[in-house]
């Protein structure tokens, strides 16, 4: 009786969850429907599961106040080892799932790099720098578990998309910094990358091109006045030196999805970072969701990825 009592607690902990806390706004349903008017030619890019990639999915990568947190994997069964995309969804930093990245992650994998789809908490349920926790823990599991998944430990990228491209770029930026990581987590195994994508994702909160409102502040804790310093902290940025990995910035034509972007490559020139930058022209925002796009960002992920990588 007492083991159908935590069940039945069990099960209303998860259905509360469900109601509360997960955000559905964001899908590339929506997406889609936001911008055809502007783009009639557009269209959903399809999945395309691969007979060469193996799937691992619902994988739990870390438990959290029993909350399980699940990646996806993508990768082929060859012999020798493959670099790997950790690759962070969309959504605002509120909404967007992992599932929406499967079919960039498919054909990433397809070209020789094992994807890792991730679920991180999103600002309804945990603020930041929840999510951040969340990812570098996510890195350590994959370096971890490297055999498991046919991986190359010492080739680890980080990619995101909107948020996810923010979230990606401090993930990269903050390589080896203490205050990214959880104070109760066990760091012998490294969450450093080698790599960062940052496809159209902003890199300064507080920036003259930066629009960033409501959505920011929920996810922060706080508006610009109420919190500057997290504003300052969550901004990649601010931890620029010579020491961060090789970037990749893919953008859309909006210069509010790349505020930042110019301050930061100045700051890689002087360090002697290589960098690229490839604009996308005369597409939408969420335009790696859709043909006639989709070719193109994936070019670029795997031409920057061979060369840092291969």
């Amino acid at each position: 009786m007492k083991n159908l009592f935590f069940i039945f607690l069990y099960l209303l902990n998860n259905i509360l969850f469900a109601q509360t806390q997960i955000d559905t706004s964001y899908t590339i349903q929506s997406a889609y429907k936001k911008e055809i008017k502007k783009f009639p030619s557009m269209e959903i890019v399809q999945k395309s599961p691969r007979k060469e990639v193996t799937q691992l999915k619902e994988v739990v990568y870390k438990s959290v106040n029993h909350r399980e947190l699940h990646l996806d994997a993508y990768f082929k069964n060859q012999k020798s080892l493959q670099p790997a995309i950790v690759i962070l969804h969309p959504g605002g930093w509120k909404s967007g799932n992992k599932s929406q990245m499967e079919t960039f992650a498919q054909e990433m994998a397809s070209k020789g790099y094992a994807c890792f789809n991730i679920e991180y908490r999103l600002s309804p349920e945990a603020k930041y720098p929840a999510a951040i926790f969340d990812v570098k823990n996510a890195i350590r599991y994959i370096r971890a578990n490297a055999t498991k998944f046919n991986v190359d430990s010492t080739k680890i990228a980080v990619l995101g998309c909107s948020s996810g491209g923010q979230m990606a770029a401090l993930v990269g930026t903050t390589n080896g910094n203490s205050n990214f990581e959880e104070k109760d987590e066990n760091t012998k195994t490294s969450s450093n990358v080698q790599a960062i994508i940052d496809i159209d994702g902003i890199l300064a909160f507080k920036h003259p091109e930066s629009k960033e409102g409501e959505v920011a502040a929920f996810w922060l804790g706080g508006n610009e006045e109420e919190k500057p310093i997290v504003w300052q902290q969550a901004s990649p940025l601010s931890h620029i030196n010579n020491k961060i990995p090789p970037i990749l910035f893919i953008n859309s034509q909006f210069e509010r999805f790349h505020a930042g972007r110019d301050d930061m490559i100045d700051i890689l020139k002087k360090n002697g970072i290589y960098y690229e930058v490839q604009n996308i022209q005369n597409s939408p925002h969420s335009f790696w969701f859709f043909n006639p796009w989709f070719d193109e960002t994936i070019k670029y992920t795997t031409q920057f990825l061979d060369k840092i990588f291969k």
